[in-house]
């Protein structure tokens, strides 16, 4: 069972199931690193054409990571060798950047997380890539919509499974599948922390949500069945039967009233297609 930890200066955090309760100065942090995250994904936006690379569009969220006085969390992370990740069609999560061009008609995940001043802003968005099948673009959309309906339940004495609930309601009811080998997760100055945000739950299960609790919201859903496995490069995740798969994520923290999301786009371009 998971215990809570307030926050109270620098003292030195460990990844030890706690879940971690952070005051103002907290909540001032993520703002910053979230603000970041969401300039990072808004200019990426136009990039986003067909023959464009992927390893293309790691080096401009690299530059722009260090140019905002942050670097790439994920760069050495556990061995990873990339600013991001990106991830196309059938890939659910951590594709690697490289030579592989974006071509017409694909969607594409791009996950961003700058770490600044010791505060991590983890997001993530999906593109169209020129003109995009309608099955494609409507799996984005709700995909889009289970975010956010997993984000309104997020306020002081709900508990984590209310978010999963929402989320595996509303694609289940286009019956799309919910990933539940990945998930999302508490974080600030740690990346990854307590708690596990699972995506298909039990509503009024799981922890209590508690002011100054900060986490990360992330429903990877599928066109088709929800199993997905792993590729032998070790990072890179697939649909297991080869179907379309998307994913939003953003960093949120609870406060008294409700929630506030970090990652908001200061454009507006949230979700696409982004004009």
């Amino acid at each position: 069972m998971n215990q809570y930890q307030t926050v109270t200066g620098d003292e030195t955090l460990l990844r030890d199931g706690t879940i971690k309760l952070h005051g103002p100065a907290g909540f001032e942090g993520m703002r910053k690193a979230g603000r970041l995250a969401a300039e990072i994904l808004d200019a990426l936006a136009p990039m986003v054409q067909p023959g464009v690379t992927t390893g293309e569009l790691d080096d401009v969220v690299r530059q722009m990571t260090l140019d905002g006085g942050a670097v790439p969390a994920t760069f050495g992370y556990r061995g990873y060798t990339h600013s991001c990740c990106i991830s196309i069609n059938h890939v659910v999560c951590h594709g690697i950047p490289g030579d592989k061009a974006l071509k017409e008609g694909d969607i594409v995940n791009i996950d961003v997380t700058p770490l600044l001043d010791g505060w991590h802003g983890d997001s993530s968005r999906m593109y169209l890539v020129g003109d995009v099948p309608l099955k494609a673009r409507r799996l984005v959309d709700v995909t889009y919509e289970c975010l956010m309906l997993g984000i309104e339940q997020v306020k002081p004495g709900a508990r984590l499974g209310d978010i999963g609930a929402a989320i595996q309601a509303h694609a289940e009811a286009h019956r799309y599948g919910v990933v539940r080998e990945f998930c999302g997760h508490g974080l600030g100055r740690l990346f990854h922390d307590a708690p596990e945000v699972v995506h298909a739950a039990k509503a009024g299960t799981g922890p209590e949500l508690r002011p100054g609790m900060f986490l990360t919201i992330e429903p990877m859903i599928n066109l088709g069945r929800p199993w997905v496995k792993m590729l032998s490069d070790g990072w890179t995740a697939v649909t297991r039967d080869k179907s379309l798969s998307a994913q939003f994520e953003h960093s949120i923290g609870v406060t008294e009233e409700g929630c506030e999301i970090f990652t908001l786009s200061p454009t507006g371009r949230d979700k696409p297609p982004y004009e």
